[in-house]
């Protein structure tokens, strides 16, 4: 029997989990095939890659993400060769299953929840007497019905074997994201996650999981995400593994966590900023909303004050970049309390924050009692919501203008002092300038078109002419000085007009050699300094700024030396009449 278990991952860079599980609890008795595609290859590609590996039984592990690609996949193949007995499995099948068989006759089984022993159980059945009804946790055909059969109970994770010593995967480690799975379910019940159907939290072996983590470092895994929903449910699980990482990773790993950060403890934290080198640790911390009563409607325990402490002081440690997620959609917050939960949580100043949009997954509580809501969403996946009882469809695409120019402009971190800038002096909160300058994007139909780093900053600065802001001068020098900072090397373009002449810049350059102020440039030629250095004038004293935050309106000069390597650039300041 040739089988062979499919996914089809968000990106090139994703790997599955779940079919490395399916693979390495069978393969004493089966030798199973794996198959990796994108949502962006072509069906007929992914289709002609899988009928060529022949297989009697082909599996499929579904998410919102692929489910609609992998379902033009399976109805292709059906068509192809009815024979190929298929078998659906993952969080998106697992729900709602008697509609999923009834709509889509082109599925043999579905495995519901956890499928390791299930899917062995079904294959064993498959070789032999075909009682499927023997199978707990699948749903099947039988005489024209469909038949669900309960899921059996929870396997012992401690016993489960390894999903990642296969040769075929080794040369891949490097390329690819890697996901570690140290426990499963979660102790919280928030009701729009799959995470809160499942009772209870689950170990695996805590030597067995270090064993794994040292293989795959051992054969080059640079990014290990650990996809446990609460990695620090246990301070000392946490604290143990932490202390494992931070002893023998190997440089150039890094390694990503889901936390709780309202849990976490300040000596913790003190810890890591005490023992974890930079870079090596980064956080997602989901806090979704700051309106109290939004987070009693989904039974979300949440104190902000202690993630605040949490997040501020990992922050002050500069050893950990922090991720945080908002959700908007959420019950009885309306625009004006999302705009607060915003401005909330930009106030922390995260490395990153990422806004999503309520999604009514398959199984979640949520979804049971969208009416109490009056919840309108997709249909189909992702099931995003279009609107409720306090948030109108108009609010929601708003409120996407504001994750358009967020995404771009600070989570990128193409210009952190003028964005910085802008959000403390020019507009009223964060929140409205993102949203002021979301809706500009949109009015101007840049949204439908391209844009190269200098169309970023040139947009930013038409949006604020157009605006009449106020000190437009000082936004434009530290403007200039964001991008020529996040250079390498001596641009060939930039995104203002220069308003020197060459007379004038040989001046400048002649006038700044002769000043020995600056040790690296005192060995280069007038035309090497032209070749390596960017020189801009300034309205106010850069350097000043950049220590107090005060600007001082003293005509300057910002000096830049590019190196010839790739090493980051020497930024100088110089008041104008000094030069």
């Amino acid at each position: 029997m040739n089988i062979t278990i499919a996914t089809l991952n968000a990106k090139y860079i994703h790997t599955n989990l779940a079919i490395r599980y399916l693979k390495a609890y069978a393969q004493r008795e089966y030798h199973i095939e794996l198959a990796e595609y994108t949502i962006k290859d072509p069906v007929l590609n992914i289709v002609s890659d899988l009928i060529q590996k022949r297989p009697n039984v082909l599996g499929f592990s579904c998410y919102i993400w692929n489910i609609e690609e992998t379902m033009k996949v399976i109805r292709m193949i059906k068509k192809i060769d009815p024979s190929i007995i298929i078998v659906a499995g993952g969080p998106e099948v697992t729900y709602d299953v008697t509609e999923w068989m009834e709509n889509n006759k082109e599925l043999d089984f579905i495995v519901i929840g956890e499928g390791e022993q299930t899917f062995k159980q079904l294959l064993d059945e498959l070789a032999g007497e075909k009682d499927y009804k023997e199978v707990p946790g699948i749903s099947f055909r039988s005489n024209g019905k469909i038949i669900v059969n309960p899921q059996r109970n929870k396997l012992d994770l401690k016993e489960m074997p390894s999903p990642y010593r296969f040769p075929e995967d080794r040369e891949e480690l490097s390329k690819r994201v890697t996901y570690v799975e140290t426990s499963r379910g979660c102790p919280f019940s928030c009701q729009f996650c799959l995470s809160s159907i499942e009772v209870g939290v689950r170990y695996f072996d805590r030597e067995k999981i270090k064993e794994d983590i040292r293989y795959l470092m051992s054969h080059g895994a640079r990014t290990i995400k650990f996809v446990d929903r609460t990695f620090n449910i246990s301070r000392s699980y946490a604290m143990e593994m932490f202390r494992f990482l931070i002893d023998e990773h190997l440089p150039g790993t890094v390694f990503q966590f889901e936390i709780t950060a309202d849990i976490m403890r300040p000596e913790v934290i003190q810890f890591l900023n005490n023992e974890a080198p930079p870079g090596l640790f980064r956080f997602e911390i989901g806090v979704q909303s700051t309106n109290d009563e939004t987070n009693e409607l989904v039974m979300r325990r949440q104190n902000f004050e202690k993630l605040k402490r949490t997040v501020t002081m990992v922050k002050e440690g500069r050893k950990i970049d922090q991720h945080l997620d908002l959700i908007a959609g959420l019950p009885e917050e309306d625009y004006n309390s999302f705009r607060n939960t915003f401005n909330d949580v930009f106030a922390l100043r995260p490395e990153e924050l990422q806004l999503g949009f309520l999604k009514m997954l398959r199984g979640t509580g949520l979804r049971l009692r969208a009416k109490d809501h009056h919840y309108v969403f997709m249909d189909t996946p992702p099931y995003e919501i279009l609107g409720n009882n306090v948030l109108d469809f108009n609010d929601i695409i708003r409120i996407k203008q504001v994750e358009d120019v967020l995404e771009k402009y600070w989570n990128d971190h193409r210009m952190d002092h003028t964005i910085e800038y802008l959000v403390k002096n020019t507009f009223s909160t964060p929140f409205d300038f993102f949203q002021e300058f979301g809706s500009y994007w949109e009015n101007q139909g840049w949204s439908r078109i391209g844009h190269q780093l200098e169309d970023l900053f040139r947009r930013l600065f038409k949006f604020l002419e157009s605006n009449k802001i106020e000190n437009l001068d000082v936004i434009e020098g530290l403007m200039k000085y964001d991008y020529l900072s996040g250079k390498k090397q001596r641009p060939r373009k930039y995104w203002w007009e220069t308003s020197q002449d060459k007379q004038t810049r040989s001046a400048l350059h002649k006038s700044l050699l002769s000043t020995k102020k600056f040790p690296s440039l005192e060995n280069l030629s007038e035309k090497e300094m032209q070749k390596h250095t960017v020189i801009e004038e300034i309205s106010f004293d850069l350097e000043e700024y950049l220590i107090s935050h005060v600007v001082k309106r003293v005509p300057s000069l910002l000096l830049i030396h590019f190196h010839s390597g790739h090493e980051a650039p020497e930024v100088y300041t110089t008041i104008h009449q000094q030069v």
